[in-house]
């Protein structure tokens, strides 16, 4: 008899990954697949929608050919959001796929929140959620005043994993979760998406994560099979990190860093991103621009990989200098799109291994910007903080966090925390007798914990609070450039 199984994907910045899973959360399977990012113009980040779906179709391929799928339940994908694709009643793209990382509707940003009051933010979201660049209502705006045909002729605005439910299945639905800045509990706020006409009609109807939006078409792998509507990659990557209860707290570490606490408490707080509750999850995240990012640019600078670069700060005997990791801006709790990366206090005695360790440092320290914002509005102090995505590979890394925050850190065995999250929800959607707290806590597995050096705390106070000053002190030259 064949095991019942679950595949989850992840449609990520940098690539898709996807695993296939058993009923008792064994990890069968994983795939990879890198996808390209063109940056045509400063400030613009791009990419081809039909590089996530050949991902996908080549991951289901994958499992299909290597295993038996007979007892595959359920199909789930998460993915990257604040990604946008404009696609026409074909459901097919219009536009590259403008990614979180564009800032090129930054300027239509700032004037749709100048017509929004903090009073509305607080009565619509419950905090002061910010319209920022990657805001959709922004993107859609920058659009239709930048390429009114475009949008005469875009039907749907789609997140990656929507996109890619579409293509499987010729379903079109998003979650409200996903729609963060866009919904209250009521759903799409009228109110605010009026400040771009014909923007209402352009967004898709909203299900929970497990609503089953379709099966797989005919023709392609594992046809026939169950597709989940499937969340974002932070809340994939929350359940696959074992996050979903009360005082649970998350760091997911790829591309960029999300940190997030689940509270039911809601302190007001600027910079800290409110989700709507899910199944009783409120879930408080503070995203950072740059995380693995940062590494991986630096990695580039010296010809290695990012796992060699990490390496490479472990042998660090000189000066390090203090790294601002916002290469492309700053997201939580900065929210400052002109912020630029910098290195600071170089001296002779800094070479290759000085600068990687200053690059680890300098994220960490975004991280706990991020941790201090979270705990205000959250109310709580968590215990512990579960860690996963490919970030998370290096110990010398997961140590610099441990002590930057001064908080344990709970590594997961799965590095594709999103994906396995997918899968979850995808399992979720098939017996939902079963909490998903339970679901969560059966299928996710720990490999190790790093606690904080005490000795290491007095360092890196010092080091934040200089971190802090050199931004506030780059602040009005960046502005400037």
């Amino acid at each position: 008899m064949a095991k019942s199984t679950l595949i989850g994907v992840d449609v990520g910045t940098t690539a898709t990954k996807a695993v296939l899973v058993d009923e008792a959360g064994e990890r069968l399977a994983a795939f990879s697949r890198a996808h390209p990012t063109s940056r045509p113009q400063p400030g613009h980040a791009e990419q081809d929608p039909r590089d996530w779906m050949a991902g996908v179709l080549a991951a289901l391929q994958s499992f299909a050919q290597a295993h038996d799928l007979s007892g595959l339940q359920a199909i789930g994908i998460c993915s990257q959001v604040n990604t946008h694709v404009f696609v026409d009643r074909a459901g097919e793209p219009l536009l590259p796929a403008i990614i979180w990382q564009d800032t090129r509707s930054a300027p239509d940003a700032a004037l749709l929140d100048a017509q929004v009051s903090p009073e509305q933010k607080l009565h619509w979201f419950g905090g002061p959620v910010p319209i920022d660049a990657s805001h959709a209502l922004s993107r859609l705006a920058h659009i239709r005043r930048t390429q009114p045909e475009i949008y005469a002729q875009t039907a749907h605005l789609l997140l990656p994993k929507d996109f890619c439910v579409m293509q499987l299945t010729g379903a079109v639905m998003s979650d409200p979760v996903a729609a963060v800045g866009l919904v209250n509990a009521q759903g799409y706020v009228g109110e605010l998406l009026d400040l771009v006409p014909g923007a209402a009609g352009k967004l898709p109807p909203l299900a929970s994560f497990t609503t089953v939006a379709g099966r797989v078409r005919a023709g392609l792998p594992c046809a026939g099979t169950p597709v989940v509507v499937g969340a974002m990659d932070a809340w994939g990557g929350m359940f696959g990190v074992g996050v979903v209860e009360n005082g649970d707290a998350m760091y997911q570490s790829g591309t960029s860093e999300i940190a997030g606490i689940v509270s039911s408490t809601v302190v007001p707080t600027p910079g800290v991103i409110l989700f709507p509750p899910y199944e009783g999850i409120v879930m408080h995240a503070a995203p950072t621009q740059m995380g693995g990012a940062a590494l991986g640019w630096f990695a580039g600078v010296l010809g290695r990989s990012p796992a060699e670069t990490a390496a490479l700060a472990g042998t660090a005997t000189g000066t390090v200098p203090l790294f601002l990791p916002h290469l492309q801006g700053e997201r939580a709790p900065l929210w400052d799109n002109a912020t630029r990366g910098v290195f600071a206090r170089l001296d002779p005695s800094a070479g290759a291994a000085e600068m990687a360790r200053g690059v680890l440092d300098g994220v960490a320290y975004s991280v706990r910007l991020a941790f201090d914002a979270l705990r205000q509005s959250a109310a709580l102090e968590p215990g512990v903080i579960n860690i996963g995505g490919g970030g998370a590979a290096s110990d010398l890394w997961c140590q610099i966090r441990a002590d930057v925050l001064g908080i344990p850190l709970r590594r997961c065995v799965a590095p594709e925390s999103a994906a396995l999250g997918a899968a979850i929800l995808a399992g979720q959607s098939q017996d939902q007798s079963r909490p998903l707290a339970e679901v969560v806590r059966r299928l996710v597995r720990f490999e190790r914990t790093f606690e904080p050096d005490p000795a290491q705390a007095g360092y890196h106070a010092d080091r934040l609070g200089r971190y802090c000053r050199l931004y506030e002190d780059l602040r009005g030259f960046n502005q400037d450039f």
